[in-house]
């Protein structure tokens, strides 16, 4: 069934795809008030960050797509083979993977899933949502305009199907049915348990999972903009970005002046809403922590959750906090809400031991006046994005791709890349008879001129290096004696 399925898929021609790609983003974009105000409806974001943090990079990725998408899964032929380009052609193709499920998270509603449904459609696969009990009404929405433009482009009847948003539905989605690849985004616990329940049948996955990254701000950076940048990333959906930094490591030269600056916004910030009580909780409990152990509140001070306007307390005071021991829980950055520790460090060096310390990097950003300095570091962060003077913003370009590693996750999202997950490469050798070489019949005359030709080919025409003597025969042998004569048995 499984093959039947990922043939299905592979019969909706790219052009339909492309077609369907326009028509979508066409709809998107002409309507993209309704999904802005369901946005808000669903998880509280103000209108011109829902319009800037998940409409406009999802639109950016569906013109990339068509732009791109043909050109890269088009097939190729594999070329400077060598000898093996004698007689022998090599293509490489790309087919879908077949059945595709994306389990969708709620931070990011319409960016998240829509870049996910999009690459894994473009791709050729058959593509089945659940969308997350926290942005029900955003994400169906887009599923439909999905299939609306779908019902006008010849997309094939089941291509995309989605459950009901419940949390049910997610527990026995990866039960109940069999899949070619899994696409999930969201917390670590949650990415553990559905790679132990796809490991049994060795189904491949994607698993974008939490950051806790860090903001270096060097001994050269600008103050302004290193703290106007890094505020905007705390603040930026109530610090509900996987990539948000969780600790700003500020050079001792410019500490005093950073922290200055951004103890005026912090001092500016109101009360934005969480996803829901607990992580409110969780985050005003983790700043009364950091107070007792001797940290101080950049804005003077520590507010506790306030209630929206249904009456639930989960509204939360942005905070930064200075004077933080390097050791406390708020450093460590498991919090997934608007907190941000600054500390002083000595220099680079200090910094990237700090940072070391964390197991979970997708985004990291550096603060310089001079970018090129972050060559010689950049492989050190180990994270697969890094931003230099800014955070966030950079990382909706439509080519840079999104991945994780270790306790973040793997796989990757995005760009050529996240494209070229959603396929498996198909490599096609083609022979030309009459320059077939046979093993059947080596003869040495033959086995001593390949062995000429493989010197030429590859080795530049050199000749073999002379083999040196053992140091036994030599030692054994004096070294202007004549050679021995070779006598019979009879001598």
């Amino acid at each position: 069934m499984r093959e039947v399925q990922a043939i299905k898929a592979e019969n909706w021609p790219i052009s339909d795809r492309i077609a369907w790609v326009v028509a979508f983003r066409r709809l998107l974009a002409g309507r993209q008030s309704e999904l802005v105000d369901l946005i808000g409806r669903d998880v509280d974001k103000p209108p011109f960050e829902a319009l800037m943090g998940d409409v406009l990079p999802l639109l950016s990725a569906c013109k990339w797509a068509e732009k791109r998408a043909a050109g890269l899964l088009a097939p190729r032929r594999l070329r400077h083979g060598g000898v093996f380009s004698l007689a022998n052609r090599a293509l490489l193709t790309r087919a879908p993977l077949g059945h595709v499920a994306i389990i969708a998270t709620w931070n990011y509603p319409a960016q998240l899933l829509g870049i996910e449904m999009l690459q894994a459609l473009v791709a050729g696969n058959r593509v089945t949502v659940k969308p997350s009990e926290n942005a029900p009404g955003s994400q169906l929405w887009l599923l439909e305009l999905a299939k609306e433009a779908g019902a006008a482009t010849n997309m094939p009847a089941g291509q995309l199907t989605w459950t009901p948003p419940t949390r049910e539905a997610g527990a026995t989605l990866l039960r109940d049915q069999r899949f070619d690849h899994v696409v999930f985004t969201g917390s670590t616990g949650v990415g553990m348990a559905i790679a132990e329940t796809l490991a049994p049948s060795l189904t491949s996955s994607t698993l974008e999972l939490s950051g806790r990254d860090s903001a270096f701000v060097l001994d050269d950076a600008d103050p302004e903009l290193a703290a106007s940048a890094i505020w905007q990333g705390v603040e930026m959906n109530a610090g509900q970005t996987c990539m948000a930094p969780r600790r700003a490591l500020v050079d001792d030269k410019v500490y005093t002046e950073f922290i200055r600056r951004l103890a005026s916004r912090a001092g500016a910030a109101r009360p934005r809403p969480l996803i829901n009580e607990a992580a409110a909780r969780q985050c005003f409990e983790l700043a009364l922590q950091c107070r007792q152990q001797g940290g101080r509140s950049l804005a003077g001070v520590i507010e506790p959750p306030s209630a929206d306007r249904n009456g639930r307390l989960r509204c939360l005071r942005p905070m930064a906090f200075a004077d933080c021991p390097r050791d406390a829980a708020l450093v460590e950055g498991r919090h997934f809400g608007p907190l941000l520790t600054v500390i002083p460090v000595r220099n680079l060096e200090d910094a990237l031991s700090l940072h070391d310390r964390v197991d979970q990097v997708l985004t990291t950003s550096v603060f310089t006046r001079s970018p090129g300095r972050v060559d010689a570091f950049r492989h050190r962060l180990r994270s697969t994005l890094v931003t230099v003077n800014d955070c966030l913003l950079p990382t909706i370009h439509p080519s840079v791709g999104l991945a994780g590693h270790g306790m973040s996750g793997w796989g990757i999202t995005k760009g050529e890349e996240g494209l070229f997950a959603m396929t498996r490469p198909i490599y096609t050798t083609q022979t030309a008879p009459l320059l077939r070489f046979s093993m059947e019949a080596v003869t040495p005359a033959i086995e001593r001129g390949m062995s000429r030709f493989i010197r030429f080919w590859y080795g530049g025409g050199s000749a073999p290096a002379p083999r040196s003597a053992s140091p036994a025969a030599s030692q054994s042998q004096p070294r202007n004696s004549p050679e021995p004569v070779a006598t019979s048995v009879a001598d």
